[in-house]
């Protein structure tokens, strides 16, 4: 059996805002994706398949085995009634902190299709937040920091804030993959707040921000952390691809069938 197609969704970026990259093209856009989360992919067995802004979404799920839908910057309040106000004149093309209509729009199209599909999904960080806006969650639109740093200011390299547990809930996928707690990363100022339809709570840290939810008898997660930049590989992943290949299993026998 072929290995398991895996989506995953990335940015889109001028090239005015790489560093070095040829003034000739500074006005041309680039699509970017996290290496990181190909290499985990394929660690784990599965094929990363980058996605572009530009594929239909259904005709992309249709042919994939997995979704993950990755990180980045805020989903637009619009999506979910938040009120924080947002300059329609600055473009996320050129500022990489600023809320993309086109990545929500193209992300929440996605995770629609992959639910209607029963592909699995993983949700990281921001993916992790839009899955429960998908669903009819809602976020807390600022995190104020007290006893635990959510949005560390360390880079990646150094694997977020190291004194940042996620206690699992006993019974869960998430206590199966990590056992009762696991030290993860952290960069990330908003939460899940109201959980959407049929959306439960997997991991906590001990201030109460949501940390990992599972959408109920579906192979579909979300992670508040980065999976992609722990110290240690994530069990996340095999995960993943492991219910990616029992899909890609299902859809060879229901065509053997036919």
């Amino acid at each position: 059996m072929p290995k398991p197609l895996i989506g995953i969704t990335g940015r889109r970026l001028s090239l005015g805002m790489v560093k070095r990259a040829s003034r000739r093209f500074q006005f041309q856009f680039a699509d970017s994706h996290f290496s990181a989360f190909g290499d985990n992919v394929t660690a784990a067995g599965g094929i990363p398949v980058n996605l572009p802004f530009g594929a239909d979404a259904e005709g992309i799920v249709d042919r994939l085995d997995g979704l993950i839908v990755t990180g980045g910057q805020d989903v637009h309040p619009s999506r979910w009634g938040g009120s924080a106000q947002v300059d329609p004149a600055v473009d996320p093309r050129w500022d990489h902190d600023a809320p993309d209509l086109e990545r929500d729009e193209y992300e929440a199209a996605l995770i629609v299709a992959a639910l209607q599909a029963n592909v699995p999904i993983l949700g990281v960080c921001r993916g992790h937040q839009l899955l429960n806006i998908v669903l009819g969650g809602t976020l807390v639109e600022h995190i104020e920091e007290g006893s635990i740093v959510h949005s560390s200011p360390n880079f990646a390299a150094d694997d977020g804030d190291d004194e940042h547990t996620v206690h699992f809930t006993p019974g869960s996928l998430a206590h199966t993959l990590y056992g009762p707690q696991r030290v993860v990363n952290s960069w990330h100022h908003q939460a899940v707040d109201r959980l959407g339809r049929g959306l439960t709570v997997m991991g906590t840290t001990t201030d109460g921000v949501v940390e990992a939810i599972r959408l109920a008898d579906s192979p579909v997660v979300g992670v508040q952390w980065h999976p992609e930049w722990m110290a240690s590989p994530d069990p996340v992943f095999d995960w993943l691809v492991d219910q990616s290949e029992a899909n890609l299993l299902g859809h060879a026998m229901r065509g053997g069938a036919t």
